[in-house]
């Protein structure tokens, strides 16, 4: 079911790009394997659900890159291209035509049509979804199916990170013969079996539209909740790639002569806030206080073993096109402003609360120990709440926390790729509880809408200044993040920034030598 306005209308000449392909390959193996064969990689977590529009963490739309596509993507070196579209042609700021892959076909095999399109895209944005990205793509007005192969969408006002957001992992174009118990995808592999909780295991699609891919059989990820276990399976030749190599094994695999390193910087951590729960968080001046009252290089010490840097205000990207600062809108290590702002707040000896992280990635419970040393400094009597990664989702989804620590990534190297993150249309895991602001909403709305790139600026200059005064999350640190891989594996690099977690789009090229 769709809520688009869906007509028919004579096909339109396309002139777009050229159909580029995924340029780079997924983490190799210590132990020989012959070309192809099954490329074994070591997941963080098992994913709590592959739901294709719903975005429950890395792991998860690391899997799903491996199963679904969508309209755009990325090659290896994080540049924007055509995926499952061919070419696609602008019409002024709100009217773009996609033409569709001949040889683009669903693991059924029925043919990628403009209906399935016009479906997928209903899914996401239909009253009582989940999808992750419902509400920034309710920005389409309509699409017409100009042929079978030929789409047209119609936008209800300019979006300058359009094309992005058809990149997202979360915006995949599935067949409309798709049920909720099977989702059909169209991407490099496809689903051949799973034991929940411990492997999942995806096959080669042999009628891929990428010529010459994927490059091996096939995928089975296996997850490891320990991060020492899984550098252990890597180290043992027992797995190819691992995620999230832990942070203090960088400088191991970096001298190692059998393994190799990847990394980037762009995930960011921070904490965010119950405001929807009667207490001291529901003040901006408490938030802020909290914001002063943390050491910021203790953290990037104590959980990224160095391997990171400090983070004051507004996250944007790294690699972002928009550079943005403003030294009156950033945290210091203040402890004094931060109890005379508690004070100012009504709470001068401070108060009880939970702190929720998560026992799965000892980054986060890392990074929520020094974070609960911190706050006891200024009266703040810190529990932690230390569940499994699904638990956690789901605790953060119900509001299930007082403070909670978090990391993520924006999916694009901009700074509206903080929406998702902040805009409260759309509310998630990834935001403060209950948060929400006119004030922020219009300027993340607004910034998206202005195609003029030194207006877009000054726009998020001011949501910089936002960000720090009503304080929707605190920011931490940016992290170093890392796949550790075997040197049998060509081709693999982490996406850059933001777009780290995006690395599944060249798991269609990875192989094994």
């Amino acid at each position: 079911m769709t809520d688009f306005d869906v007509s028919l209308s004579r096909r339109t000449l396309l002139v777009g790009l050229g159909a580029g392909m995924a340029a780079l390959a997924l983490p190799g193996a210590v132990r020989a394997q012959a070309a192809g064969g099954t490329l074994r990689f070591g997941l963080s977590t098992f994913p709590p659900s592959l739901k294709p529009f719903d975005n429950t963490g890395g792991a998860a739309n690391t899997v799903k890159l491996s199963i679904f596509r969508g309209l755009m993507g990325y090659d290896g070196q994080g540049n924007l291209i055509p995926e499952v579209a061919e070419s696609f042609e602008w019409e002024g700021d709100t009217v773009i035509t996609f033409k569709l892959r001949d040889n683009a076909v669903f693991h059924n095999g029925d043919p990628v049509t403009a209906a399935d399109v016009i479906y997928s895209f209903g899914e996401i944005v239909k009253e009582g979804s989940t999808a992750f990205l419902k509400a920034d793509l309710a920005v389409i007005d309509k699409i017409e199916a100009v042929d079978d192969k030929t789409v047209k969408m119609t936008l209800k006002t300019p979006n300058a990170v359009f094309l992005s957001l058809l990149a997202n992992y979360c915006s995949p174009v599935v067949s409309a013969k798709s049920t909720e118990a099977e989702v059909i995808g169209c991407g490099p592999f496809q689903l051949k079996g799973q034991e929940k909780g411990v492997y999942i295991e995806v096959e080669k699609f042999a009628d891929f539209y990428g010529e010459g891919q994927p490059g091996t059989d096939g995928i089975r990820f296996t997850a490891y909740a320990d991060e020492n276990l899984r550098y252990s399976a890597l180290e043992a030749g027992d797995v190819d790639v691992i995620e999230y190599l832990p942070w203090t094994q960088f400088d191991t695999v970096e001298a190692s002569d059998t393994l190799k390193i990847s990394t980037t910087s762009g995930p960011f951590m921070f904490l965010l806030f119950n405001v929807a729960k009667e207490g001291p968080l529901q003040n901006p001046k408490v938030r802020q206080a909290i914001g002063y009252a943390i050491e910021r290089q203790d953290v990037v010490d104590a959980a990224f073993a160095g391997r990171g840097v400090p983070l004051f205000g507004l996250p944007n990207p790294q690699g972002s096109t928009i550079a943005l600062s403003d030294p009156a809108a950033e945290y210091s290590f203040d402890p004094e402003k931060a109890k005379a702002l508690l004070a100012e707040a009504g709470y001068p000896n401070g108060f009880d609360c939970r702190l929720l992280a998560t026992a799965t990635y000892g980054m986060h419970q890392d990074t929520a120990s020094v974070v609960q040393a911190y706050l006891g400094m200024i009266g703040i009597n810190v529990t932690l709440d230390l569940p499994d990664w699904g638990s956690r989702v789901t605790m953060g989804t119900n509001g299930q926390y007082d403070i909670a620590v978090h990391g993520t990534s924006g999916t694009f190297n901009d700074p509206d790729a903080l929406f998702s993150l902040l805009y409260s249309g759309n509310p998630s895991y990834l935001q403060s509880y209950g948060f929400k602001s006119e004030r922020i909403d219009g300027l993340l709305t607004k910034g998206r809408a202005e195609m003029d790139p030194e207006k877009r600026k000054a726009i998020y200059q001011e949501l910089y200044t936002a960000y720090y005064e009503e304080v929707p999350q605190v920011p931490l640190n940016w992290r170093t993040q890392a796949f550790g891989m075997s040197k049998k594996v060509e081709g693999f690099g982490t996406l850059p920034g933001f777009l780290n977690g995006s690395s599944g789009f060249v798991l269609d090229e990875a192989k094994l030598v």
